[in-house]
């Protein structure tokens, strides 16, 4: 592995630097501390609570797998610098290969991306027809929708029609965010739907169509060994470039000293504080202001309480067979089903090992503490054999395990209004000295990795030697504000 730019070597005079803590092992905090020290910007110390680092976006095994945490895939929308980047910390472990994934509507299952010739053969007629409907009364549903308040549900149904809305987004919003569509923001809609009019859906037909497709269309760059090699590289390569990586470090509070920091983590019987000249987070901002010291104004811890994340279950079964289906992923938007994804991990990577077995993942959002949430791992398996029956998707054999992993923080919840309770939290956060916030917990953003990454570059930037450029960083901001995710 060969990296470029500014390197500074651990023989280097770091001790002259200034020291930041980020928080955090996700892409956000690894892409960070890597970007730091590459550039030889600050000293870096990255603390992770787990035993390894990737956060939601990270890889473990079982059952003779390397499986990820959910369905995950690196999108060539990524930025180039950062795309060849991954490249080269992954040292030709990053493999290019098509998206093959399917999704099921009104009983019927069309192929994801969407292909022109599959919805003709295969889309059911009474949703096509009213989507051509809905196409040419789509100038009067955006007039209806102005004379009301924007929302996810008024959004989508100016721009898309009540047909796609009714079949499509609306029950797949309630079973992922766990609230009607007209609870939600009109940022949802905005910032998680990328085919969000009929121009950018045809624009995504066509995209298949040879001839008319872009570059990188219709495929995906996944690591051959999980997609939490993406932050395991950059970890160590950071690492290697001088970084100190803490896990299975667990923070507790931090409390501000002078301008700087004081950062107290715990492991076991251990308790340790760090000083961090720049305390840089991305962890999930209600977690932050609840363990900093002195402790937010009242505004801002009340604001903390309305400021919603889903959780999810990600239930895994490992069938005694050697592949379930050809499809990588199966999306589930109708209500009658409890799961919105269903991966297979083998189909990513394109392995044939372990030869006579492979592992699903189920994804089922929740809340925590309600009924899914508390379920034992073998009542979560029924469920999702059941949903698989239901929908035409039999398994062919008991499973030989069921295995749940259970994430607290999983999608930021934009319910009408949140934004007056994040600017109040978001506003603490800036006002404090030497703290930055970032990544998809810490800007409570709906993001893909490859932003994630973006965001922890664009922060090395900020950082020079007359300090954080403030002004650098708000134009940052106002850029990440237009993050789309890709789906």
């Amino acid at each position: 592995m060969t990296l470029t730019a500014e390197s500074l070597s651990a023989t280097d005079a770091a001790d002259e630097l200034p020291h930041v803590v980020v928080l955090g092992g996700g892409p956000a905090g690894v892409g960070a501390a890597f970007q730091l020290r590459r550039l030889g910007r600050a000293r870096v110390t990255l603390i992770e609570a787990n035993s390894a680092v990737g956060g939601n976006s990270g890889s473990f095994d079982h059952a003779g797998q390397r499986l990820d945490y959910g369905s995950h895939r690196l999108h060539p929308a990524c930025d180039p610098a950062i795309l060849q980047d991954i490249k080269t910390v992954l040292d030709g472990d990053l493999l290019d290969r098509p998206r093959h994934g399917r999704i099921r509507l009104r009983g019927r299952w069309i192929h994801f991306p969407l292909k022109p010739l599959d919805l003709l053969l295969r889309l059911d007629p009474g949703f096509a027809f009213g989507t051509l409907r809905d196409m040419t009364r789509r100038g009067r549903s955006k007039s209806d929708a102005a004379q009301n308040q924007e929302s996810f549900a008024s959004v989508l149904q100016a721009s898309l029609g009540e047909t796609i809305c009714r079949d499509f987004y609306f029950p797949y919003a309630r079973k992922i965010w766990g609230a009607e569509p007209d609870e939600l923001s009109a940022i949802q809609a905005r910032r998680r739907v990328s085919a969000g009019s009929f121009k950018k859906l045809l624009r995504k037909l066509l995209s298949a169509v040879p001839g008319f497709k872009p570059p990188g269309s219709g495929r995906f760059f996944y690591p051959r060994r999980g997609f939490g090699q993406i932050s395991e590289a950059f970890a160590a390569a950071a690492s290697k470039a001088g970084a100190k990586i803490m896990l299975e470090w667990r923070v507790v509070g931090v409390e501000r000293e002078g301008d700087g920091w004081s950062v107290h983590v715990e492991r076991g019987c251990e308790n340790r504080a760090i000083h961090a000249d720049y305390l840089w987070s991305t962890l999930p901002i209600t977690m932050l202001a609840r363990m900093t010291t002195p402790e937010p104004d009242a505004a801002s811890l009340a604001a903390s309480g309305d400021i919603q994340y889903r959780a999810m279950l990600l239930v895994y079964l490992t069938l005694p067979v050697p592949r379930f289906t050809e499809f990588d992923a199966h999306y589930f938007p109708e209500g009658s089903v409890t799961i919105t994804r269903l991966s297979e991990p083998k189909n990513y990577s394109a392995l044939d090992e372990p030869r006579n077995s492979t592992t699903l993942c189920a994804e089922l959002p929740c809340a925590l503490g309600d009924a899914h949430w508390e379920m034992s791992d073998s009542a979560l398996g029924e469920i999702v054999a059941a949903d698989l029956l239901r929908s035409g998707l039999p398994l062919p054999a008991a499973p030989t395990s069921v295995y749940v992993k259970r994430l607290r923080f999983a999608y930021p919840i934009y319910r009408q209004g949140y934004e007056r309770a994040f600017s109040a939290l978001d506003g603490w956060a800036s006002e404090q000295p030497n703290m930055l916030t970032f990544g998809r917990q810490g800007l409570f953003a709906h993001d893909n990795t490859h932003h994630a990454l973006r965001m922890a570059y664009a922060a090395a930037d900020c950082l020079g030697p007359d300090g954080f450029d403030l002004g650098r960083w708000a134009e940052y901001r106002h850029e990440f504000e237009s993050h789309v995710v890709e789906d």
